[in-house]
């Protein structure tokens, strides 16, 4: 399918392994984890690991943003937002305005606030809700206030499609740019889901892995034998998409070209993951881009390190390239910084990106125990220099059943 080159011009993060993308993308490459045993209010749920995100408003976002109207999802969103614009150097003139808006993805949405809603309903006062409340914890508010700090009156959209969220609203971002509707998007998605409500409504469905007592930042394992368990994470990740000609007029330094989406839908079982779904998400996105499986360099796995999933898609990665397929050196980070959920998509495109433009590739870490069902190249222990990289695929897969796969090619 044929239509406008996009270019990523900007980048912008909050993640558990801090907020500068080449000191995230150091970090990765070393195996560090930011993983660790966590609490609420001295309330310690069994599993009780989660990779939470270091993160300052005030110094993100300025005194002048206050924060007690916004949940913690919409300040982290904001924060993204605004690095990846400065890191864009985009000036939205009032023609620009018009041409350009915002593309959001997010699972949870507001939990901070709902739990506290929820405590202030059932535990305190009844009668007394802040009057904020419906406005703080509408899923469509961190898309919103983004549009509103830059004045943006293109498309705004909310994406909420569990773990594929934000992969799904860069990709239809994407095609918003590649078809016409708008010039500029600013793409990306937010997690927050870190409260004890959320932390153990996820615990209930017994796929959270219990705290690895030798060293709680090796809790997560993806591909491994000895995998037991997904571990939460939170954060934001968010991208500036532009038509590749204008960018190339105002100078822009491009990060890379995307240049291929595909979605699919699972349609069997709304938790059980499948080949044939995740296998044809990956050939639409390849198709999209006019890229051969031959011409992927290096594969960001969806691996959550749960027993189904990451054999699940070690199947499809094969179905897609082939022999290939143990060539291609394949890696999840959620080992490092946990599933970030409806932010994980976006989080893990920018590292992709990165390892086009740091020309390395991070490992997966934790993966001591070979798994003879998940037999790729998922560079274990450490990254691995790729000084030939030149085209990334990044993988979302979702509950629900919605499977997202980007595709980008050096710049």
């Amino acid at each position: 399918m044929t239509g406008r080159r996009v270019a990523v011009t900007g980048l912008g993060l909050v993640s558990p392994l801090r907020d500068e993308p080449c000191e995230v993308f150091a970090r990765l490459m070393n195996g560090e984890s930011a993983v660790r045993q966590i609490s609420f209010d001295g309330a310690k749920p069994h599993a009780n690991v989660g990779a939470p995100a270091p993160f300052d408003p005030a110094r993100r976002l300025g005194p002048q943003q206050r924060a007690d109207y916004l949940d913690r999802v919409a300040l982290f969103s904001l924060a993204a937002a605004a690095a990846a614009v400065d890191d864009a150097g985009i000036q939205f003139d009032d023609d620009l305005k018009h041409r350009s808006g915002v593309s959001f993805g997010t699972g949870m949405g507001a939990a901070n606030a709902l739990e506290e809603t929820f405590a202030q309903l059932l535990l305190r006062d009844p009668d007394r809700v802040k009057p904020l409340t419906v406005l703080k914890v509408m899923n469509n508010a961190s898309a919103s206030h983004i549009a509103t700090r830059y004045g943006l009156g293109g498309p705004d959209l909310t994406y909420s499609c569990a773990c594929s969220s934000s992969a799904c609203s860069i990709g239809e971002a994407y095609r918003q740019i590649r078809h016409g509707y708008a010039d500029v998007m600013i793409a990306g998605g937010a997690e927050a889901e870190l409260t004890f409500g959320f932390f153990k409504s996820w615990e209930a469905m017994h796929i959270l892995a219990p705290i690895d007592h030798a060293n709680p930042g090796a809790s997560c394992k993806p591909f491994a034998k000895n995998r037991n368990g997904l571990v939460l994470g939170e954060g934001a990740a968010m991208v500036v998409l532009e038509e590749w000609e204008a960018a190339v007029r105002r100078g822009a330094r491009i990060h890379a070209e995307l240049v291929g989406y595909g979605c699919s839908n699972d349609h069997q079982h709304i938790t059980k993951p499948s080949v044939d779904g995740q296998a044809r998400a990956m050939l639409l996105a390849l198709a999209d881009g006019g890229v051969s499986p031959d011409e992927v360099d290096y594969v960001n796995a969806h691996g959550t390190g749960t027993l189904l999933n990451d054999v699940t898609e070690t199947m499809a990665m094969k179905r897609v390239f082939g022999d290939r397929a143990y060539r291609i050196p394949v890696s999840s980070t959620k080992s490092m910084h946990g599933h970030l959920l409806g932010g994980a998509g976006a989080l893990e495109f920018v590292i992709a990106l990165l390892a086009l433009q740091y020309r390395g590739v991070p490992p997966t870490a934790n993966l001591a125990v070979p798994d003879p069902e998940c037999d790729l190249d998922y560079v274990p222990g450490a990254g691995r220099a790729a000084p030939e990289i030149r085209c990334v695929m990044s993988n979302s897969f979702a509950f629900g059943g919605t499977n997202a796969v980007l595709v980008a090619r050096r710049a």
